[in-house]
């Protein structure tokens, strides 16, 4: 009985292993943002693009330096997945991306919210349905273009969630676990309603005053 239980064990620890080891291994022609060990390649929230635009290099590397002792704080990286504990402000891709597919897992609470800015700008949505009665993977914070979901696609809270998200030129499409929820959408610039999306700008994991837990971050840039 003894030597079962051992057996047992053994077979559970080495599975939990390799499930791990495949985490955060990108497929072919992807690069994985996260490496699924520390944040490396990722920094605090400065402004946005706007006021970041107006700094001088001096003005951005001080801010930026204060920015990521704050981020520091409040994102971790724990068994191969991270963490935001609900405080502090976004996580943002130290490179800035154009046109590019993207892949991302994540998790939320009960009510939770969050979201995954695009070339600094917001937002590809991440919530609990049951509080909002929308799904996630809409572009929220569009006006002239549809800023809903066309289905809801979340698996039950607690669960991992995948996002496909693929960007070229202002347009965007969303698919949610597998299923189509976003399909060739102009996506609106959010920080200047006048002009249209950037043509460049880094990726952000929104904060949003709950915990949040992300990994299998993976993109793959499209040539312009």
């Amino acid at each position: 009985m003894r030597v079962l239980l051992t057996f047992t064990l053994i077979c559970v620890v080495s599975l939990t292993a390799a499930a791990r080891a495949a985490d955060n291994t990108p497929p072919k022609g992807f690069t994985a943002l996260f490496n699924g060990q520390d944040l490396t390649g990722w920094k605090g929230l400065v402004g946005s693009p706007k006021s970041r635009a107006k700094m001088s290099p001096e003005e951005l590397a001080k801010a930026q330096k204060a920015a990521d002792q704050r981020m520091r704080k409040h994102w971790k990286v724990v068994d191969g997945v991270i963490v935001f504990d609900g405080k502090g402000n976004s996580l943002c891709t130290v490179k800035d991306y154009g046109d590019f597919e993207l892949y991302v897992d994540w998790k939320i609470e009960s009510n939770g919210d969050s979201g995954i800015y695009l070339r600094g700008s917001p937002q590809v949505g991440i919530w609990d349905p049951a509080h909002t009665k929308v799904g996630s993977g809409g572009l929220y914070n569009n006006k002239k273009n549809p800023s809903k979901p066309t289905q809801i696609a979340d698996n039950p809270i607690g669960q991992w969630n995948t996002f496909h998200i693929k960007m070229v030129g202002p347009r965007v499409t969303v698919k949610l676990n597998g299923r189509l929820v976003v399909d060739n959408v102009v996506m609106e610039n959010y920080w200047e309603r006048d002009k249209p999306i950037y043509p460049t700008g880094q990726i952000e994991l929104q904060d949003h005053g709950n915990t949040l837990w992300f990994k299998n971050i993976y993109l793959r840039e499209i040539p312009q």
